[in-house]
């Protein structure tokens, strides 16, 4: 029997910058029903990796698409804020829970070599923020007017001091841009809002951006895609950590995904004791949250793992001579595939380092992640690896005491082997109950 026409079903596709990944998933059953991996097509049109991955499945019309995307570079976001230890860290940190690619982060008064520098970075969206509610406008009216006058003509989502927000969007709306208003990022010191501007960049993203990248002229295409993949993820992450009213979570989560170019690390923690009640820095914890190590990459960038390693003192004698010519083979070819165990063992080695130096660095931005009890791990690394390579990749999230870090005291640890991470995340708004089953099917009750 082949999936056409049963009812209740959805194939949730997400168009990556490598390969566009399908999963068909039974809404009633909230099972996995079959996958589908193939190239991204994005130098002719991503469609034709969606019909493929369709025709793989077996799955006719009447089965919907829904998708997310980091294809042609995913979502890059440039954030404009105040100070820079506070608004535009703000602003920085939600831009990444909303899962942006932070291309270019400014404070303070734009000049004109700060617009120049913010035009260079080529950003889909600009997020400007600055000041509490209440609180100083100036310098955010300021950038408003240096942004109004700029050549940069992408959407504007404006969530700065909410007692200037009309002037603001006024400002910038008056030399004909697009303005999206939301609810101040920081509301007040030691306080961050990030729900209603992750909201409004991905609306943004859905709206404004996707279609612009050209990657189809198809016009199904911007219809079906719900969210940058990021916050798919992360969506998904915050659906196993909480249940539904039908199905049990899995509590505390840290989820470690290994790409060719970054490692993103989410973690879904419930603070307790002091953390619950006290704020310690002037921009308070994110405690859902997402990170990504931009310099940690298995292939393009390879090299900058030996050197975060290095950095780190992670690496043993004479190892950096020997690991840092693997690594820059593999940035000279992204396509490389390690077929001998010899180079299977290179990889090995580069992932485990990548997920040391990537979880230490989320850890250690304040974060208790003592409590987290299931780890999950992701990317083509891990899912193609043996239980044993497996399980050396995965054992410096519990076992790294060296870090700076709490780490996780009773943790299970998993490999997202179906990606129905980014699946679930589709789902989660529509079928929260069927989201929910498969990620408890496939990761936490995995063997």
């Amino acid at each position: 029997m082949t999936a056409a026409g049963v009812r209740g079903q959805v194939c949730c596709l997400d168009f990556g910058s490598t390969f566009t990944k399908a999963a068909l998933v039974d809404l009633d059953a909230g099972a996995l029903v079959a996958t589908a991996s193939v190239p991204t097509t994005g130098d002719t049109d991503v469609m034709a990796g969606h019909d493929a991955c369709r025709d793989r499945l077996g799955v006719g019309p009447e089965v919907p698409s829904l998708a997310c995307s980091s294809a042609g570079g995913g979502l890059r976001l440039a954030v404009v804020g105040y100070e820079r230890e506070i608004t535009a860290e703000a602003g920085h940190r939600v831009g990444l829970s909303a899962g942006a690619r932070v291309s270019h982060v400014t404070s303070g008064p734009l000049d004109p070599i700060g617009v120049t520098d913010l035009e260079e970075a080529r950003p889909d969206v600009v997020l400007l923020v600055g000041g509490t509610d209440g609180g100083n406008a100036e310098v955010l009216l300021h950038n408003a007017r240096r942004l109004a006058s700029s050549g940069l003509r992408v959407p504007y989502v404006v969530a700065g001091n909410a007692d200037a927000t009309d002037e603001v969007a006024a400002v910038l709306e008056r030399r004909h841009k697009r303005v999206v208003r939301s609810r101040n990022v920081l509301p007040e010191i030691g306080r961050l809002d990030p729900a209603p501007a992750r909201a409004a960049i991905r609306d943004v993203f859905i709206h404004h951006v996707i279609g612009g990248k050209g990657l189809s002229r198809r016009p199904e295409f911007a219809a079906m895609v719900r969210a940058a993949t990021p916050d798919a993820v992360l969506a998904g992450v915050e659906l196993l950590a909480d249940a539904t009213a039908q199905v049990e979570g899995a509590g505390d989560v840290l989820v470690v995904d290994v790409g060719g170019a970054t490692t993103d690390v989410y973690s879904v923690v419930t603070p307790v004791g002091e953390d619950a009640v006290l704020r310690r820095e002037v921009v308070e914890v994110m405690w859902r949250s997402r990170t990504v190590e931009g310099d940690l990459g298995m292939r393009w960038n390879a090299s900058g793992i030996v050197d975060a390693a290095d950095a780190e003192r992670l690496l043993g004698t004479d190892e950096r001579t020997t690991l840092m010519p693997a690594a820059q083979v593999r940035v000279g070819d992204p396509a490389y595939v390690a077929s001998t165990d010899g180079e299977k063992d290179v990889d090995t080695r580069l992932a485990e380092l990548a997920i040391t130096v990537a979880v230490r660095r989320h850890g250690r931005g304040g974060k208790d992640l003592r409590d987290v009890r299931l780890v999950v791990g992701s990317g083509g690394v891990l899912r193609h690896a043996d239980a044993g390579r497996r399980d050396r990749m995965l054992r410096p999230v519990t076992a790294d005491l060296a870090g700076g870090w709490p780490v996780p005291e009773r943790a299970r640890c998993v490999v997202d082997e179906s990606y129905v991470l980014a699946a679930a995340g589709l789902l989660a708004g529509d079928h929260p109950d069927a989201a929910a089953r498969l990620l408890r099917r496939h990761l936490l009750e995995a063997d």
